[in-house]
């Protein structure tokens, strides 16, 4: 289990290093698109779609490396609050809501995704292309969220039953 967590980590670095390298593609674009349109007065038609899609697939991208980083979004004010029994009980709580509701995104982004592609639906804009390839991402980020969530809980289980310092922000 702990060399599957640690694949897991390297996997979600990689992730983050091409939601990285995505931004860097996603700046030099729009920055391209503005000299173009100011200097020459032609510039890329489909520029904003791009971005609006990148912008899609960071979140995707980065979504399980900041969950196992713990810096997630998060109301973290609370967990110092309340005493550290209560705080370990939250983080416990937490981590078995998003276990869950990321498995209910899997198995909806998974039955989206097919019916789409089973459709044969397309994403008419600037750019046209199948919609399955914009709703693919969905169940795979989720899975991936899921068994970061499922290794969160063991971390916390395995720990003593206090406040995680790292968990917090705040005091």
């Amino acid at each position: 289990m702990t060399r599957l967590s640690a694949l897991l980590a390297r996997l979600f670095d990689f992730l983050a290093v091409m939601a990285a390298v995505t931004l860097l593609a996603m700046v030099a674009l729009v920055t391209a698109d503005i000299i173009l349109r100011n200097a020459i007065s032609i510039g890329f038609a489909w520029s904003n779609e791009v971005t609006e899609y990148a912008l899609y697939l960071i979140t995707l991208l980065t979504a399980p490396w900041l969950l196992r980083r713990g810096q997630h979004v998060r109301i973290d004010m609370m967990l110092v609050i309340v005493p550290p029994r209560l705080a370990w009980a939250c983080e416990a709580a937490a981590d078995l809501v998003g276990l869950a509701a990321s498995l209910v995104l899997v198995w909806y982004g998974t039955v989206m995704t097919a019916q789409s592609a089973r459709l044969g639906s397309l994403t008419i804009k600037n750019l046209v292309f199948p919609e399955w390839w914009l709703l693919a991402p969905l169940p795979i980020c989720f899975a991936q969220l899921a068994l970061e969530f499922v290794f969160r809980f063991r971390r916390l289980m395995d720990a003593p039953r206090t406040r995680r310092h790292e968990a917090t922000s705040v005091g």
